[in-house]
Formats: structure tokens, C-alpha cells, sequence
């Protein structure tokens, strides 16, 4: 089955004027998809890593992306078809919180 690697975009604001009852009913459907075997985490802080030409190794703190809302969190789905990853998404906290998930499909070797 194809898999989909998610990112969640959202900040305190977005989900603090989100309703307790959708907000309640995102959590619960975030449950329902761990329990299923979706590998699913919050964002911690990252790290940027280079080596130009494989000759040292360097790193610095923060994202090296930038976006009007934080990264949230991560998840790695599996689903029949694109459609059917969105149908999966669409319910959790970052969709229904005035935040955003992007999908994108992981291609295997």
C-alpha cells in the first residue's frame, strides 16, 4: 500500500479559537489513527545538517524552511490512493484548527 509522510502546520491561536468539541473529536480521530499503526509525533526543534562534498560535516539550530504557521508535527500514513490519504487527514487537529497538513507521497525504491 502507498505510504504518505504528513506534515501539520498550526499555532496555539488557530487551535485556541477552534471549538472543544472539534478540537476533542481531531484528538480522538489522531487516537483512532496511532492505534491503527500510524506513526505520528509533535515537532520538536530541528537541526539543520550540511557536508559540501562530504568534507565536514556542519550544523546549525532551526529550520531551514520557514512558514507563516509552525510545524506541528509529523506522521507517516499508509492509504489506498492519494483521495483516501486526504479522507485521513482532513480530521485531525492541524486541518480542523485553522492550521494546514501537507501530504506528500513517499516514493519507495
Amino acid at each position: 500500500m502507498p505510504k504518505f509522510i504528513t506534515i501539520g502546520y498550526g499555532d496555539r491561536a488557530g487551535y485556541d479559537r477552534t471549538a472543544a468539541v472539534v478540537r476533542d473529536a481531531a484528538h480522538a480521530h489522531d487516537a483512532r489513527l496511532q492505534a491503527d499503526g500510524v506513526l505520528m509525533g509533535i515537532a520538536g526543534a530541528p537541526v539543520q545538517v550540511r557536508n559540501a562534498d562530504a568534507a565536514r560535516v556542519e550544523t546549525k539550530n532551526g529550520p531551514f524552511l520557514s512558514s507563516p504557521l509552525p510545524v506541528a508535527g509529523f506522521a507517516v500514513i499508509e492509504a489506498a490512493d492519494l483521495d483516501e490519504a486526504i479522507a485521513l487527514v482532513s480530521q485531525t487537529p492541524c486541518a480542523v484548527a485553522h492550521g494546514v497538513v501537507e501530504i506528500w507521497p513517499l516514493k519507495l525504491p
